[in-house]
């Protein structure tokens, strides 16, 4: 396992990202870092997937990758979830955050 930065990884030749969802947030945006997780403010709701749904569209854009390569492996009711990339590298992933956190 390669860790890049204390939230994301690499595990089994896909990427994985730790994050803590706040949902009903004014804008998507990324946050801090929080321990071993991400910080991602969501606008959607934490109703009927919503929440999950967003993510995973906004990490999409972020990263520039596909939505159905974004998988939530744990954490599908919870705020904090684990994420998979299966279609783009941790390098690629490490830079799309950093640059969305600071724009």
């Amino acid at each position: 396992m390669t860790r890049a930065v204390p939230y994301l990884y690499e595990e089994g030749g896909q990427v994985v990202l730790c994050v803590k969802v706040i949902p009903r947030a004014s804008k998507n945006e990324i946050g801090e870092v929080l321990g071993n997780e991400l910080k991602i403010k969501i606008t959607a709701p934490p109703v009927d997937s919503a929440a999950n749904e967003e993510l995973i569209r906004f990490l999409a854009r972020i990263c520039k990758c596909r939505k159905g390569s974004i998988l939530i492996v744990s954490g599908e009711t919870s705020r904090h979830k684990r994420i998979r990339f299966s279609s783009t590298g941790l390098n690629e992933i490490q830079l799309a955050l950093a640059r969305a956190s600071s724009s």
